[in-house]
């Protein structure tokens, strides 16, 4: 007879390993909060690193104390007070309208990098209305944010005709079509039409009191806080867009052409006009980004008030997984951390630019799950598919 060999026991397994062991990193939820927390972890190397005192003296007390009150003031300096989640909102308006604009797209298996120039012709459509007329503010109001979204719409749909009848590459063609925005606000800026008298620096004239997007905290009568009616604005863009995915039609076209196209052709579906409406879509989240800038922040327009928003609005959209509840969450984070930042530098001297290393190390996991996978000792089933960008949307 054979000698059938005994079984090799496993050596038991530890209770946190089995927990580890059960994480899928496809989850929309779960694969973010890993990245951010990774990219905690290696700011705490970065925070000590750049310590260099410290360092020398060789004071491993003071650079955890350091590290420690570095991220105890990111969270304080962003929801401790009125002021504090004044500035997280502030931050997170643009960014949440912006993401959309990127996430819309990535569902359809496209990349819009287009959001700078689809919020700066928005803008300046808005603050167009909003220095040109003088109330009431109930017509003015809502004028101005239509105008916005108008006007993002237009800019957004050159590159969706060029896709779609010329086959030009929408990255290319959005990029470029930033450069021209930037060009084209800075000429009108110089124009009798848009430009303050007694000013020769390119600045628009101001968005008249009744033109300007009413304050959330208003209530308690204190100037500095900021935050507008804009942050509601762009809940009420993020309820919608979760409508339009997954409750009409043209919302799960949109999700099969980004997850197969061939299979959306072949199913009847017209690629072109998904493509086309897409841009249409994301112009008029961006211009809606643009709109709450100039007449709710800043009151006017200038060369530069779209900053880098359309550009984070790509790490939002990421971060977020193309839903509307994730790209929310993820607008909120980058806001705080953008608002927390400003106390963090001046509570503890940290740099603020952690803010921006703490962003592109989440970024970089949210696109790399193998690696959290090997950092988190996760098994293959749950992490070998990783992140399913059925085109550039999951």
């Amino acid at each position: 007879m054979t000698d059938v060999a005994a079984p090799v026991e496993q050596p038991p397994r530890g209770v946190l390993q089995r927990a580890v062991d059960r994480i899928d990193t496809t989850n929309a939820i779960v694969l973010p909060l890993l990245a951010f927390v990774s990219a905690l972890v290696i700011g705490t190397f970065v925070i000590a690193l750049s310590d260099i005192d410290k360092l020398k003296d060789g004071d491993i007390g003071g650079i955890l104390t350091t590290i420690k009150d570095a991220y105890l003031a990111l969270p304080k300096g962003a929801f401790d007070g009125w002021r504090p989640l004044n500035e997280t909102i502030v931050a997170t308006t643009p960014l949440l309208l912006a993401g959309l604009a990127v996430a819309i797209t990535f569902k359809a298996g496209l990349f819009n990098i287009g959001g700078t120039g689809q919020m700066l012709m928005g803008g300046m459509g808005a603050v167009w209305i909003g220095f040109t007329m003088n109330g009431p503010g109930i017509v003015q109001v809502p004028l101005g944010i239509l105008a916005g979204m108008v006007c993002g719409m237009l800019w957004g749909i050159v590159p969706g005709l060029l896709k779609a009848r010329a086959g030009v590459h929408e990255v290319i063609s959005t990029i470029m079509m930033n450069f021209m925005a930037a060009s084209l606000v800075l000429y009108t800026l110089k124009t009798d039409a848009f430009v303050r008298e007694g000013r020769s620096d390119p600045i628009s004239k101001l968005v008249t009191p009744e033109g300007r997007l009413p304050r959330l905290f208003g209530f308690l009568d204190r100037p500095e806080l900021r935050a507008h009616i804009g942050f509601l604005i762009a809940i009420a863009a993020a309820i919608f867009f979760w409508w339009l995915l997954e409750r009409t039609t043209i919302g799960f076209e949109i999700r099969a052409q980004g997850a197969n196209s061939s299979a959306a052709r072949y199913a009847g579906m017209k690629p072109g006009l998904l493509i086309v409406t897409s841009f249409v879509i994301a112009g008029g989240f961006a211009g809606l980004a643009g709109a709450s800038e100039v007449l709710g922040t800043q009151g006017r327009a200038t060369q530069g008030f779209a900053g880098s928003i359309g550009f984070d609005a790509i790490a939002v959209a990421l971060l977020g997984r193309s839903s509307p509840t994730g790209t929310a969450l993820a607008a909120l984070l980058f806001g705080a951390l953008q608002a927390g930042g400003q106390k963090m530098q001046v509570d503890t001297g940290v740099p603020v630019d952690l803010v921006l290393i703490l962003r592109a190390l989440i970024i970089l996991f949210i696109a790399a799950p193998l690696l959290m996978k090997a950092i988190w000792r996760i098994k293959a089933e749950g992490a070998a598919a990783g992140p399913s960008f059925g085109g550039w949307g999951s």
